[in-house]
């Protein structure tokens, strides 16, 4: 039996995405570009048991998270109604509908449409994706029997501790955004801008704008396979002169000569004992014989005035 991602994917009939309990912002981008790749053919959900923050917002399809596992059962409760009210329940199809009928006791009302809640439960996924996360308590469906007969598949830069059998992916790596676009890549799924941006988000953010110990060369390349894919940078994660140490970086365009500061003379005043004459005026007014053609005379000698008259 071929157990690769892709004939895994193939063979379901729908795929649920689950991420961890509080995920990083590098996991929810990675999770979510998957959901996205994987809708394009594939019938799909992704769910995290946390709640999305502010922080999360700036990713593509935020709101197709939800909080709910699966749509399989609809659940259908009346909130502060006493059940002993209720004579019986029946049901009928007219017309191709279906119709729930909820009959009273006598003296008693029926259930309000204010009391009427609807929620989902159970999951119709026959393959669920982990993301992220370390062991079972991040993901707390392992430890019910909602997932039946699903195959678990896991991505990340760690190996998950499971007491469930678990196909890893897992893969050491700077951000799991990074082996989710990989594993795109490797797969030749369809990548288009949404999830090259949101996988974009996801490395620089998870990688701390690549000064993570973990950035090797192939982070750079998986970063540019995403930019040819039509991925925009963030504004937030955009580099700038501000990011670099100062002088690391030219400032300004090479052409441009650098303006040079010239000092200048200012003038202070008189402090001097002289009258009329400042320190400052003493510094820079040199004598009047610095100014004046400069005659070197030889060294005075003691000869007679004869010495003279014998040269030659």
């Amino acid at each position: 039996m071929d157990n690769s991602f892709t004939s895994l994917v193939d063979s379901a009939a729908s795929v649920l995405v689950l991420l961890p309990i509080k995920p990083y912002f590098d996991q929810v981008a990675a999770g979510l570009s998957l959901y996205l790749a994987i809708r394009e053919n594939k019938e799909a959900a992704i769910s995290c048991p946390s709640p999305m923050t502010v922080g999360f917002n700036r990713l593509i399809g935020i709101n197709k998270i939800t909080s709910e596992l699966g749509n399989k059962n609809l659940t259908i409760k009346f909130k502060g109604y006493d059940a002993n009210n209720i004579e019986k329940v029946s049901y009928d199809i007219v017309q191709g509908e279906f119709n729930l009928t909820v009959v009273p006791k006598a003296g008693f009302n029926a259930p309000g449409k204010e009391q009427l809640d609807l929620n989902f439960s159970g999951i119709s996924a026959d393959l669920v994706i982990l993301i992220g996360g370390a062991n079972d308590s991040h993901f707390p469906i392992l430890e019910s029997e909602e997932l039946g007969g699903a195959k678990i598949i896991h991505i990340g830069n760690r190996v998950l501790s499971s007491n469930r059998e678990v196909m890893s992916l897992a893969k050491p790596g700077a951000t799991t955004s990074e082996l989710v676009a990989n594993l795109i890549k490797e797969n030749n799924m369809s990548i288009d801008p949404d999830v090259a941006t949101n996988l974009l988000m996801g490395i620089e953010e998870g990688s701390s704008n690549f000064n993570s110990s973990e950035v090797t060369p192939d982070t750079f390349e998986t970063f540019a396979f995403l930019l040819r894919g039509g991925g925009q940078r963030s504004a937030k994660t955009k580099l700038s002169p501000m990011n670099f140490p100062a002088g690391s970086i030219p400032t300004q365009p090479f052409s441009q000569k650098p303006v040079q500061q010239v000092p200048q003379i200012v003038s202070e005043k008189p402090t001097s004992d002289v009258e009329g004459t400042s320190e400052t005026e003493q510094d820079i007014n040199p004598p009047d014989d610095w100014l004046q053609p400069k005659v070197y005379k030889g060294a005075t000698s003691n000869q007679p005035d004869s010495y003279s008259e014998n040269k030659g």
